[in-house]
């Protein structure tokens, strides 16, 4: 817990599903600031936006949560918005935060980087055996060139970057519209 009353720590992505529940989490750690402007406040496909936000906010901590997501309905009907709008929004901002000497940054990925036919139970040595699933390939695929991204910058740079992949996720607040839910909460409404 000493940990958190230093920090500045920005979270991408408060206003959805993720991350308004690690805001909550971070708030009752008390940081010094806990920044989460709406894309209406910061467009994090818009380098100078996101460099400018960096710079004027020094944050110590970035989570970066923001994406465009949906289920299998949306992911087909968008794969070019998916995969193009969450490439371009990490890759962004992992470069603007290295730029602007952030000390740590956690991007949050997705199971739908694995290949469609990963034995269960998954092993982080199964990421790169395969193709994912054809109907969510673009948005898996965005996000797991930031883990690639990552890792390239921590070799050449010493940029501190985790990659973590959450799964399923489900609970309150989520999205439980048929059409662009993702399994779980579809398989709730149905129920």
């Amino acid at each position: 817990m000493s940990f958190w009353p230093g920090r500045r720590v920005l979270v991408t992505g408060g206003g959805g599903f993720l991350g308004g529940a690690l805001l909550e989490a971070l708030g009752r750690r008390s940081p010094r600031a806990l920044l989460s402007p709406r894309a209406s406040e910061l467009d994090l496909r818009e380098r100078d936006a996101v460099r400018a936000y960096l710079a004027k906010e020094k944050p110590d901590l970035v989570i970066h949560a923001a994406a465009v997501v949906g289920g299998i309905g949306a992911n087909r009907a968008h794969p070019g918005r998916f995969f193009y709008e969450n490439a371009l929004m990490g890759i962004q901002l992992v470069e603007e935060a290295r730029r602007a000497g952030v000390g740590k940054l956690v991007c949050l990925g997705t199971i739908c980087a694995y290949p469609k036919h990963t034995p269960v139970p998954f092993r982080e040595e199964d990421l790169w055996s395969g193709y994912p699933e054809e109907t969510n390939a673009p948005y898996g695929l965005a996000k797991k060139m930031l883990l690639v991204q990552l890792q390239a910058y921590r070799e050449e740079y010493g940029f501190d970057g985790v990659y973590l992949l959450p799964v399923n996720l489900y609970g309150p607040r989520d999205n439980f519209d048929l059409h662009s839910s993702h399994v779980i909460p579809a398989l709730i409404v149905r129920a």
